[in-house]
């Protein structure tokens, strides 16, 4: 079961992949309504006698050459192309969702217990459930699709750094893990972990399209303007984040109660519980600023950032840098 399961990673990778590319296909091609609602009334005017030297300037010759294909047929097949390249990646992450979830599920039964026992096993966790969250995003809102091309890379470059750098073989849980607060300590910040991660994609998504939509041209708000509009990219961000928060408060209070339970002592400011810490202030920060009127949106949405960041530190960070009681990351 082990070896099938890191088969299905292997799999999942390249799905997750493919689905990427397929993504960036309809991402390159997103303007293209655009260029038909331009190009076709023009037509219309130039066909009724209308300003035709004026739109010859700007979309080009209106008689076409014989054999040539009209302007305003060539985009909408191109628009076609587009729809197509995002349905395939859309069932892509489907498909990717399937197999990253069956790799979970033999891991867990090769080790005969909860595959979360690991840094390993915790990243390829928290990448599913953001996954599996954005598929039900997506299913709600299908507007959001173009968006699919970020999280697919997200999911693509943390499965192969879990592969390459992370990877360890199965392995009974430590003794001092084997506890039923296991479950609920590290299920609930593996699932608030997943949403997070999926809410920084919107968060970052956000300040770059609002930076486009207030005239700034350069790399890397460019890379916004097929995205969905701000507003929608903004309040998609305060949903996660308004969700997962109490979750990770629970899981928080959770490893306090354990902790008591295992060592005595609730809180002995150890590297994770310091870092745990730590993102529960910044997101707590998140959704104050997000809750008061006097402060613009990206700024609340950079401490949204910046809470992943802190995450990030206490998944990677602590468990290769620092030494503590919550050494169980399983890597040198």
């Amino acid at each position: 079961m082990s070896a099938v399961s890191d088969q299905l990673v292997t799999f999942a990778i390249l799905v997750y992949l493919v689905a990427m590319i397929s993504h960036a296909v309809e991402y390159a091609l997103g303007n293209v309504r655009a260029v038909a609602a331009r190009v076709t009334p023009a037509r219309e005017l130039v066909g009724a006698g209308v300003g035709g030297a004026g739109v010859d300037q700007v979309d080009g010759p209106v008689a076409d050459a014989p054999g040539t294909t009209p302007p305003s047929v060539r985009p909408s097949r191109s628009a076609g192309r587009a729809r197509l390249a995002g349905r395939i990646a859309a069932a892509l992450t489907v498909l990717a969702a399937a197999l990253h979830l069956g790799a979970l599920v033999t891991r867990g039964i090769a080790a005969d217990r909860m595959p979360w026992g690991n840094m390993y096993e915790f990243v390829l966790t928290v990448t599913w459930i953001g996954t599996a969250a954005w598929l039900v995003v997506l299913w709600k809102r299908p507007s959001l699709r173009r968006l699919g091309l970020f999280l697919t890379l997200v999911m693509v470059l943390l499965l192969a750094f879990a592969e390459l750098k992370l990877y360890v073989p199965v392995v009974p849980l430590m003794p001092a893990l084997q506890s039923y607060w296991f479950i609920i300590h590290v299920s609930t910040i593996v699932f608030s972990s997943g949403i997070f991660l999926l809410g920084v994609v919107p968060a970052v998504s956000f300040l770059l399209r609002n930076g486009y939509e207030q005239g700034r041209r350069s790399f890397p708000y460019t890379l916004a303007r097929r995205l969905p509009g701000a507003a929608d990219l903004e309040r998609l961000t305060f949903a996660l984040h308004a969700f997962s928060f109490p979750i990770f408060t629970f899981a928080v209070i959770a490893g306090a109660i354990w902790a008591e339970a295992a060592w005595g002592r609730a809180w002995g400011w150890d590297p994770k519980e310091t870092w745990a810490f730590i993102s529960w202030v910044v997101y707590a920060g998140y959704l104050h600023a997000r809750a008061t009127p006097s402060v613009r949106r990206n700024v609340a949405t950079w401490i949204a950032v910046l809470g992943f960041l802190t995450v990030l530190m206490n998944l990677f960070g602590v468990n290769f840098f620092f030494t503590g009681l919550h050494s169980y990351a399983g890597v040198e």
